[in-house]
Order: structure tokens, then C-alpha cells, then sequence
């Protein structure tokens, strides 16, 4: 199985991400964070997700976040999915904190079962295949709306979204234009796929 080992943001200041990201989730080694070396604005075609086990976690995250600088995008609230909230780290990386259960049924902790990559794709279809060609294998799939990919206990979870959808979910402008400001580590790489994103090597 090919399995995402790191999520490397690319940030203007990457001390004070680093110091960010450390205060407010402390993803370990499933994060890191390099300077960025290109331009970028707008929507930069991604989102990361937190799938926490109940409301109390969402709130414990989405605070510890807040305190730590970031800007709320889409205040916590219920739906008909679930509980969750989306905020904006300094860096401008997106981040959804979410959960399916509407009550809590222990202590609010900041313990994340999921960390979930969402790419906003051109062509899902093209995008799937593109991934399954380079080994992830299926463990979702609604047609041309969303595909998830399986992913090793404890690791990064690959998804794939329409842009206009991903934004949408998010409460952002789908526009953006530059780089993406991220690299996915892997045993799958080097690769660009067909809507930019960059794959590293694990090995190197």
C-alpha cells in the first residue's frame, strides 16, 4: 500500500509555524513545516482535516488554534453530518476540525483519530486513475463528487474533492492562483499529479 508519511507545509515564517502548528494540533511527525519558495494567492487548492471523536474535541482544537493566532472561517456549529469548524492558520493553510457524533460521551481532549488531506481537483476521474496507476488503492468513492483513499493506521489520509466543491466546504472563493505551499512525502515519489501537488520522496 502506498502510504503518505509526511504533509509538508511551505510557510513564509516557517519558526513561527512551526511554533503554530506545535500549540495548536502537535501532529508530530505527520507535519512539517520548510520556507516557502514561491508566490501564491487565494485559494491554494487544499484543505487539511481533523476527524476528532466528539463536539467537546472539536472545541478543545478549534480553541487551542485560535489562541495560538489562527482566524475562524466557519464558526463551529451543528449539521445534519455532525459538529465542526473551519479555521486559517498564519501560514493560510486551511483546516477543517470535524466529528460525525453529535454528543459527547467522555472528557474534551485534543486526541485527532484522522488527519485527512482533501485536494481540490479539475478531473477527479483523471485524478483517481492518475493515483490508483501510481499504487494508492480505493476505499471510498461517490462518482465524480469525492474518492478517498485507504491509508495505514495512524497515517495521512489522501482525498480528492472538486475545487469549486473543496472551497465551497471550506467558506472560501475558489480562485487562487501560484503554489499550492505544500509536499506530500511518500514511498510513491517524486511526481506531480495533474493538478500540481507536489510528491517527495520519503527517502530523501
Amino acid at each position: 500500500m502506498t502510504t503518505i508519511d509526511t504533509i509538508t507545509i511551505e510557510a513564509p515564517d516557517p519558526t513561527a509555524a512551526e511554533a503554530f502548528y506545535k500549540e495548536a494540533f502537535d501532529l508530530g511527525d505527520l507535519l512539517r513545516v520548510r520556507p516557502a519558495a514561491s508566490p501564491t494567492s487565494g485559494f491554494r487548492g487544499f484543505t487539511m482535516s481533523l476527524v476528532v471523536a466528539q463536539p467537546g474535541n472539536v472545541d478543545a482544537l478549534v480553541g487551542a488554534a485560535l489562541e495560538a493566532g489562527a482566524t475562524t472561517v466557519k464558526p463551529t456549529t451543528k449539521g445534519f453530518w455532525g459538529y465542526g469548524g473551519v479555521v486559517q492558520a498564519p501560514d493560510g493553510t486551511i483546516w477543517k476540525i470535524a466529528t460525525s457524533t453529535k454528543k459527547d460521551t467522555a472528557p474534551a481532549s485534543r486526541d485527532v483519530d484522522q488527519v485527512v488531506l482533501l485536494l481540490g481537483t479539475a478531473d477527479i476521474v483523471e485524478s483517481k486513475r492518475f493515483y490508483l496507476d501510481r499504487g494508492l488503492t480505493v476505499a471510498r468513492s461517490f462518482g465524480r463528487k469525492y474518492v478517498e483513499f485507504a491509508a495505514a493506521p495512524g497515517g495521512v489520509t489522501l482525498a480528492l474533492y472538486g475545487r469549486k466543491a473543496l472551497a465551497k466546504d471550506a467558506g472560501v472563493p475558489q480562485d487562487g492562483e501560484g503554489s499550492h505551499r505544500i509536499a506530500i512525502v511518500s514511498d510513491a515519489g517524486p511526481f506531480t499529479d495533474p493538478d500540481g501537488f507536489r510528491w517527495e520522496d520519503a527517502a530523501e
